[in-house]
């Protein structure tokens, strides 16, 4: 059984429903002769003359008959298996657990409209978002979570990416805080303020210490908090200034006050690194029709809030 070729099945699918090697050869793309070579082949598996000659036409053996259903039903399923399987996904009735690593910025500026956006497309469908600890890839190696959204960390180059917006380093204050008045904002300045610090790792140097690093200047750390929603509730309570990426504003635009935080936001008076969020997954899932509407969907979110 190990030698058999399965494309006899297709072959005998067309014979029987042919019911003639010419016109099954025609629609195999064959000559006659090959074709008839191929229904000795099916012969010789078989056991069974599978057609034989009644007057100028071939009809099929009792046993043919009886494969007839089953052959279709094996080729038709071979058929639906190896179909392209976008053109069959219903996202209406499409249900489906997606597991969403982001950080908690994201959960908190983008998490309600992604879960609209979903909701009124796919009903059926569930999200679980998962916080980053790290930025390891291993989950998405091993299948734990679908889609990893914000900043590619430790080298995986089977991962595959896709740009969702390009951010960067502001800084936050309280409204009434004595940077934002009176002398002109430099470097100076900004480093002689005390700092609070966003780090899933729980460090305390970042980008703005290499850019203060590179002026001579070091800032006073006083305070380092797991993520930027943290960092901008610590600032609005105290002397504190945060460095945060454009993104946690939301609409507000930089320089106008955040009303329900009572900050202020601030150009950073030196250069630091563009920051691109992406959207990351495992390439196991990268043909997946789901999750390919799943990146589409969260591309559309993510423009919408930031064009």
């Amino acid at each position: 059984m190990d030698d058999i070729d399965l494309n006899l099945l297709v072959a005998l699918d067309i014979l029987l429903a042919e019911g003639s090697v010419t016109e099954a050869a025609k629609r195999l793309g064959l000559s006659p002769s090959a074709m008839s070579r191929t229904l000795s082949r099916l012969r010789a598996v078989t056991g069974d003359p599978l057609l034989v000659r009644a007057g100028r036409s071939l009809v099929p053996t009792r046993f043919a008959e009886s494969l007839r259903d089953r052959v279709r039903v094996v080729t038709d399923d071979a058929r639906a298996i190896l179909r392209p399987a976008a053109n069959e996904l219903d996202i209406a009735t499409l249900e489906a657990t997606f597991s969403i690593r982001v950080s908690e910025a994201f959960l908190e500026l983008l998490a309600a409209p992604l879960v609209a956006a979903m909701t009124a497309a796919a009903p059926h469908v569930r999200l679980r978002f998962v916080l980053k600890p790290d930025k390891e890839p291993h989950m998405l190696r091993e299948g734990l979570i679908d889609l990893e959204i914000g900043v590619l960390g430790v080298p995986a180059p089977e991962l595959r990416t896709r740009l969702l917006l390009r951010d960067r380093l502001i800084g936050v204050a309280r409204k009434d805080h004595p940077l934002l008045a009176g002398s002109p904002l430099t470097a100076e300045r900004y480093a002689a303020c005390s700092h609070v610090v966003a780090s899933r790792k729980g460090e305390f140097a970042d980008a703005i210490d290499a850019a203060l690093d590179i002026a001579n200047l070091t800032r006073d750390i006083r305070v380092v908090v797991p993520g930027f929603p943290d960092a901008m509730r610590i600032a609005a309570a105290t002397d504190f200034i945060a460095a945060v990426p454009v993104s946690c504003l939301g609409r507000v635009k930089v320089g106008e006050p955040i009303a329900k935080l009572g900050i202020r936001s601030f150009e950073l008076p030196f250069e630091t690194p563009e920051i691109l969020i992406s959207a990351i997954w495992h390439p196991r899932v990268d043909a997946d029709p789901a999750h390919r509407w799943l990146r589409n969907i969260v591309a559309q979110v993510c423009r919408a809030a930031y064009p």
